[in-house]
């Protein structure tokens, strides 16, 4: 079970809602996923006019909990008003928090991250952090008032999976009791089951799923993909050797000559 501010669910699997094919298809993918939580981004989905008041509609009728983000934000400002709107219409205090400070990578402007945060939380928000893997950002972002942290693994949408897994499992380390969400830069079900291993609490994907050939059966794949690490990080895994260890016993074996 895992526990996300006061909210307990039992999949370890976030998925986010832009850019599927058809509304048949993303809720095909969200009931084979079997998430508990989706992401929506406000800011583009009132963009779609008359359209967005069918998609939340869908997303009210899967039974999932929402986590509104602020997706496309690019200053403190925009950040903190797309939150205050996304409570008004989803009526939720959760908000995953997005401040984009690089057009290219889009990497976060952890500067700006943390000043909303401080904000947000300050009114009551339970904040959601998209961050790097820099632990000094993590400090500051929970004595923002943050209790998730949400560290990237490699860019947003790029799917390249970890490009850093030393950072990343030092990250695991320095927070062991603290949920931490891997977001952004996954490509396939092996890079999650890989950061699962190292001890991550869930993780959160989109374009890996929605882009794909079959975006339902790869959702599917995630989640068994998630199970599985996390099963395996519960196992105690077996770390490298520098060297060959023989699986069959040598002692009492017959010797012929």
């Amino acid at each position: 079970m895992l526990k996300l501010y006061d909210i307990a669910v039992q999949s370890r699997l976030l998925l986010g809602t832009a850019r599927f094919p058809s509304p048949a298809i993303l809720a095909e993918a969200v009931r084979r996923s079997k998430t508990e939580i989706v992401t929506v981004s406000l800011r583009r989905e009132t963009s779609g006019g008359k359209a967005s008041g069918a998609f939340f509609d869908l997303i009210r009728e899967l039974g999932v909990r929402v986590l509104p983000n602020t997706a496309g934000c690019h200053s403190v400002q925009e950040a903190v008003l797309t939150a205050k709107m996304a409570r008004e219409v989803f009526r939720t205090d959760w908000i995953k928090l997005e401040v984009i400070g690089h057009h290219d990578t889009l990497q976060p402007d952890v500067f700006g991250l943390v000043e909303a945060a401080r904000i947000l939380t300050a009114e009551g928000f339970q904040v959601f952090p998209y961050t790097t893997d820099d632990l000094v950002v993590a400090e500051k972002l929970l004595e923002a008032g943050c209790r998730v942290l949400m560290p990237w693994c490699a860019p947003i949408g790029s799917a390249m999976g970890p490009v850093n897994p030393m950072a990343l499992r030092t990250f695991r380390a320095h927070f062991p009791d603290l949920p931490l969400i891997v977001d952004a830069g996954i490509g396939r079900p092996s890079h999650a089951a890989q950061v699962m291993e190292l001890g991550y609490d869930a993780v959160l994907l989109n374009t890996a799923v929605a882009g794909a050939g079959d975006p339902a059966s790869m959702a599917e794949a995630f989640a068994l993909a998630i199970e599985a690490g996390r099963l395996a990080h519960s196992a105690v895994p077996l770390e490298p050797r520098d060297m060959a260890v023989p699986s069959t016993p040598v002692i009492g074996k017959a010797v012929f000559s």
